[in-house]
């Protein structure tokens, strides 16, 4: 599981989401950080911060054995958003993805039909999830994606219970 930190944020942010199930499930979780302050694509374009977890990525297929039928990306906010943009134009190599209140899906290419999850707070003042997941999960579902879609009273945030049912999701969803 590769996981992607909100904007401003550090790997360590992203991984305190899944980190205790990551360890209790068996999962390698990858946690790399963006080049500058938040994900290439969020300030211009892709770049560096592609070439990095590419990098990442590559190392952790040299050391593991990874299942690829059981390899995901998953992120909070602008990492979600960089997610799903990722997951989307990779999903011959990413199975799954994990959004936690994104903004956006900006793919530059679809590739593969990655299953999606995507969870959103209905008080996140950040990125406000009617102009934000309930426009961009109907854009997924009708471009033909799996995805399972969960709404949760609260704020910009990813609780334990939710990142919990995303990890039930996933290692759950058929292969």
């Amino acid at each position: 599981v590769v996981m992607l930190h909100g904007a401003g944020g550090q790997a360590r942010h992203a991984l305190g989401i899944l980190q205790q199930i990551a360890d209790a499930e068996g999962f390698i979780l990858l946690a790399p950080d963006s080049r500058g302050s938040t994900w290439d694509v969020i300030v211009q374009n892709y770049g560096p911060d592609v070439a990095f977890i590419d990098q990442a990525l590559a190392q952790v297929f040299e050391r593991y054995a990874v299942d690829p039928a059981r390899v995901a990306i998953g992120g909070f906010s602008d990492g979600a958003s960089y997610a799903l943009s990722l997951g989307i134009a990779n999903g011959d190599l990413f199975t799954h993805v994990l959004a936690f209140s994104p903004g956006f899906a900006s793919p530059p290419a679809q590739h593969g039909e990655p299953r999606i999850y995507v969870s959103h707070g209905t008080r996140d003042a950040v990125l406000p999830i009617d102009p934000c997941s309930r426009s961009l999960v109907p854009r997924l579902q009708n471009a033909g994606y799996d995805v399972r879609y969960h709404e949760f009273d609260g704020p910009h945030t990813a609780p334990g219970d939710i990142a919990r049912e995303a990890v039930e999701w996933f290692t759950a969803a058929p292969q």
